[in-house]
């Protein structure tokens, strides 16, 4: 009914925009309306009433303020009116919640690495530890009764008074470091990364939040040297996947020219050919062959990492596609006089998944059974089912067997588990690399179980059948 200037500048409403507006809304925050009732029953019931609250200013900012209620008489005794008078008392509100957070927190304070902040809950500053103060660059008690606001730059600071204010709606604790891009602002206008935890105190003088902030400048440029670098090194490692690709494909045309004329000149064509000449023929088509191979695996692997490689899916028999490996590895099982055992359970015939890649797999693992067999020695292959519409391939050997130490190791590309085994069988360490990763495109999985100087038993598990386009 009655909004004097003095209202209007504490509050920052006009008397046009008080009048005729409930009190309650216009400058009571949330969770202070029953207190403002109780203390206007009192007036009404004992002519006066007196207390100290919080209030909420037109700008959205809270101060604390002295309220008086007076209960005002008619000529009959009746309460008629309300007179209500505030005084701020907000700086007093911040002496009296510095000096009780001094005599009990100052010396803890001190003592932490990280500069500590504590305000109350109209947001000014009660507390600021020397490394605060140094962190912003601030003297002496310098901050002591600002808002909190100062300490951040004018981009959040509209944001930051709406989010204390629900904070202080809700006081939780929140740890350091929890995803937010936050920044701080010295005295000098500077900026400079944080990261704040906040925790909520409960005192005598009410609820205050202590803010634990720590500059993380130096943190932040080593995070941005190691993204530079590893941008670098992306770049780097797409251009040796181009420059591998090319020169496999540099590498391919040659060789295959060379084995082309070796099989012609092998199959007598030319003319007949003597024993000498033949073996001699022998030995550059499996170097060729070989050579290829690798090739081959190289540029597959290549592919695999850039993403390029789609699984061509097919139906086809499994008991086929195994005798066509083995094919491929009799000359060397029989060199070696090894016999592969095959067995596969009744009731797996037909698979779908990419033929030549599963080939391949197959041909990797068992190519490297009877590479780390001796000779006369046992290499199986056994295939079962397993639940999800899986099966399970296993190829085992009684060869030299693999160190408890070397398993995790075997799947890295170019990683050959001692010297003496690389001179001894040869390789390039890219077999079982490629292989995991052809598993892996099927969505498959690939695990080993190995005693040295016992054998070993490589188990692949894929899908019976892969969802997709079979052709």
């Amino acid at each position: 009914m009655y909004w004097n200037g003095g209202a209007e500048r504490l509050f920052g409403y006009s008397s046009a925009d008080a009048l005729g507006n409930s009190i309650d809304s216009l400058i009571v925050p949330p969770g202070h309306v029953d207190d403002l009732g109780r203390y206007r029953r009192e007036a009404l019931t004992t002519g006066f009433s007196t207390f100290e609250t919080a209030r909420l200013r037109k700008d959205g900012s809270l101060i604390f303020t002295v309220v008086s209620n007076k209960a005002v008489y008619d000529a009959e005794g009746r309460a008629e009116f309300v007179l209500i008078t505030q005084k701020d008392v907000t700086h007093l509100k911040v002496l009296r919640d510095a000096k009780l957070v001094e005599s009990q927190y100052r010396d803890l304070l001190e003592s932490t690495p990280d500069a500590i902040i504590m305000a109350n809950q109209t947001g000014r500053i009660v507390l600021a530890n020397s490394q605060a103060e140094r962190l912003f660059g601030y003297e002496r008690g310098e901050l002591l009764g600002t808002l909190v606001e100062v300490l951040l730059p004018s981009r959040y600071r509209g944001g930051h008074v709406a989010h204390r204010s629900g904070y202080f709606g809700q006081p939780r604790t929140r740890s350091m470091g929890a995803g937010l891009e936050l920044y701080g602002l010295r005295k000098d206008g500077s900026e400079f990364p944080v990261e704040i935890s906040l925790s909520p105190l409960q005192t005598d003088g009410g609820t205050l939040v202590m803010s634990a902030i720590r500059d993380i400048t130096y943190r932040k440029g080593i995070e941005s040297a190691l993204q530079e670098k590893n941008v670098e090194l992306e770049r780097a490692n797409q251009a040796k996947d181009r420059f591998l690709a090319s020169m496999s494909h540099e590498l391919r045309t040659p060789l295959n020219g060379i084995i082309g004329f070796a099989e012609f000149l092998s199959d007598g064509k030319p003319g007949p050919l003597n024993d000498k000449q033949k073996e001699y023929l022998g030995d550059i088509l499996n170097s060729g062959r070989h050579l290829l191979h690798l090739i081959n695996d190289m540029l597959d692997l290549v592919k695999i990492q850039a993403g390029r490689v789609d699984l061509a899916l097919e139906r086809f028999s499994l008991s086929e596609a195994i005798n066509e490996v083995c094919t491929g590895v009799h000359p060397l099982a029989v060199s070696k006089g090894i016999d592969i055992n095959v067995t596969i359970e009744n009731g797996i015939d037909f698979v779908t998944l990419d033929k030549p890649r599963f080939k391949q797999i197959l041909f990797n693992l068992l190519s490297n059974a009877l590479k780390f067999t001796d000779e006369n020695g046992h290499v199986g292959i056994d295939v079962t089912t397993v639940e999800g519409g899986r099966f399970r391939l296993v190829v085992s050997d009684d060869g030299i067997g693999i160190r408890a130490e070397d398993i995790g190791r075997l799947f890295t590309e170019f990683e050959q588990l001692e010297s003496g085994t690389s001179r001894r069988f040869g390789g390039t360490g890219l077999g079982l690399a490629l292989t995991r990763k052809l598993v892996d495109l099927h969505g498959g999985e690939i695990g080993v179980e190995s005693e040295f100087g016992e054998g070993s038993r490589f188990a692949v598990i894929l899908p019976l059948a892969m969802k997709g386009i079979a052709t």
